[in-house]
C-alpha cells in the first residue's frame, strides 16, 4: 500500500487529489505509527476529524515538486534587523506591568529555576502578547499539513504525533489545541514535545495548563531554558564596540574566548563600563547580527539558551534587549542597523551556493544569514581585498553567480 502511496504522490495534483492522497496517508501510514505508540483510534479520528490539508501554509511541497528555497522570507526573525526591533516597546511597556503583576509568582520561579523574571517574561510578551494573542489554526490541520507536505516532514510527523499523546494521555482537549501557523501551542508557543518535555504544573492544580495558567506558563518557560543549559546568574550578553582591526569574521559560538580577552582585543561595552569581573573570568563569544552594519554584543551561554527557544540571533537577541529593557528602563541600542536584510531568500540561498563551491562552510544553502554565512562572507571579502562586512548585499550575490 506505502508503494502505492509513493506512485500517486509523484505526479503532480489537483487540491481535491491531495485530499484524497492525506486521507489515504493518515489512514496507512500514520494511523499504524500512532497505533504502535499507544493513541487510540478515537483519539485518532477525532483529532483529523474533518481536517483538510491546508495549501496556504509556507513551506510546503506539493506531490510531484521538488522543494525549493522559498523567495520570500515568512519568518520575521530573519529578516530586517531594524524592522524586527521596531516591535519591542509594545513587549517592554507591557513586560513591565505584567512583571509587576506577577511579582511573587516570578520571584518563586526565579528561585526554583535560576531564570530571571524579566527574561521569562520578554518571552512571554513575544511569543503570545502575554497571552492576548489570537491563535488561530488548528493544531492536526497545520501538522497534519506539514507532516504530510513540508520540506521537513519527519520533525512535524514527530511533533503531530506528539500532539496526538497529549489528548490521549488527557493533557489537553482536542478543542484547546490551536496553534500558530507553525503548529506551537498555548501562550508559550511550545510545540507538542516541547509541552511534553518542559511543561510543568507550577499553580498546583494537578495540571499543566499552558493555555490558561500564568503560573504554570511562566514556570514552563523557566524550566524550558534551563533543560536546555541556562546558567544560574551569568547574563545574557553586552553590546560592545568592536575596533576595525578585529575582525567580524571572529564571530560565533564555536570562536569563544574569556571576556577577558575580548577586552585585550580593545573589544569594550558601549556604556563604558568594565564587564563585571565574574563575567570577565568566563567564556564569551562575538555577536554581530548585521555584520558592521549593526550593533555589536559579546554574548554568553545563555545567549545560545535564548536561541534554542527560537534558532534565530535576532529573536535571541529581541528577548535579552527585552528583559533588560523590562528591568531598566526603554533604552535602544547604542548602534544602529543599516539599511540591510532587503534581500529574499532565495537571493541568499544563491549567494550561500556560491561560497559552497569555494569551499566555505555557510551552515547549508537554506537563505537563512546565520553566523556560519555571515563570518564566511567576511573571510571571503578579507581574501578578495575587500573590507569585511560579513552581511549579504546585492553585490555579493552578483559575485556569487
Amino acid at each position: 500500500m506505502l508503494a502505492c502511496l509513493s506512485m500517486a504522490l509523484a505526479a503532480p495534483a489537483s487540491a481535491a487529489k491531495i485530499d484524497d492522497q492525506f486521507r489515504t496517508w493518515l489512514e496507512n501510514d500514520l494511523w499504524p505509527e500512532a497505533q504502535s505508540k499507544g493513541i487510540s483510534k478515537k483519539t485518532f479520528d477525532t483529532a483529523f476529524d474533518g481536517v483538510e490539508p491546508n495549501l496556504k501554509l509556507p513551506d510546503l511541497v506539493m506531490p510531484g515538486a521538488k522543494p525549493t528555497t522559498p523567495k520570500k522570507q515568512h519568518q520575521a526573525e530573519f529578516g530586517s534587523p531594524g524592522s524586527y526591533f521596531g516591535k519591542i516597546g509594545a513587549v517592554t511597556g507591557g513586560g513591565r506591568a505584567r512583571a509587576a503583576q506577577n511579582a511573587r509568582t516570578l520571584a518563586a520561579i526565579e528561585k526554583r529555576y535560576g531564570v530571571p523574571g524579566d527574561v521569562v517574561v520578554a518571552i512571554w510578551g513575544r511569543e503570545s502578547g502575554f497571552g492576548t494573542a489570537k491563535i488561530p489554526y488548528d493544531a492536526f490541520e497545520v501538522l497534519g499539513t506539514k507532516a504530510f507536505l513540508a520540506t521537513r516532514k519527519d520533525m512535524f510527523r514527530t511533533e503531530l504525533l506528539a500532539a496526538l499523546e497529549m489528548v490521549e494521555r488527557g493533557l489537553a482537549s482536542p478543542q484547546a489545541m490551536k496553534s500558530s501557523w507553525a503548529g506551537a501551542l498555548g501562550q508559550p508557543q511550545f510545540l507538542p514535545t516541547s509541552f511534553l518535555k518542559h511543561a510543568v504544573d507550577f499553580d498546583g492544580d494537578g495540571r499543566a495548563d499552558i493555555w490558561n495558567s500564568t503560573p504554570d506558563t511562566l514556570a514552563s518557560i523557566a524550566n524550558y531554558l534551563v533543560d536546555y543549559g541556562w546558567v544560574k546568574g551569568r547574563d545574557w550578553g553586552f553590546e560592545v564596540t568592536v575596533p576595525e582591526g578585529v575582525s567580524c569574521a571572529l564571530e560565533g559560538p564555536d570562536q569563544g574566548k574569556r571576556i577577558s580577552e575580548w577586552t585585550a582585543m580593545g573589544i569594550s561595552r558601549v556604556n563604558g563600563k568594565p564587564f563585571p569581573a565574574s563575567e570577565a573570568r568566563a567564556e564569551g563569544f562575538l555577536l554581530m547580527p548585521a555584520g558592521r552594519s549593526g550593533p555589536a554584543f559579546i554574548v554568553t551561554p545563555n545567549f545560545y539558551v535564548l536561541k534554542e527557544y527560537n534558532e534565530s540571533d535576532l529573536y535571541a537577541l529581541f528577548i535579552g534587549h527585552g528583559a533588560d529593557r523590562i528591568a531598566h528602563g526603554d533604552r535602544d541600542f547604542a548602534g544602529t542597523w543599516g539599511k540591510v536584510g532587503g534581500l529574499y531568500r532565495s537571493d541568499v540561498a544563491a549567494l550561500q551556493r556560491g561560497l559552497e563551491k569555494r569551499g566555505y562552510d555557510v551552515g547549508g544553502a537554506d537563505g537563512l544569514p546565520g553566523f556560519k554565512t555571515r563570518r564566511s562572507i567576511g573571510a571571503w571579502q578579507a581574501k578578495n581585498g575587500e573590507a569585511a562586512t560579513c552581511f549579504p548585499d546585492k553585490g555579493l550575490v552578483e559575485a556569487m553567480r
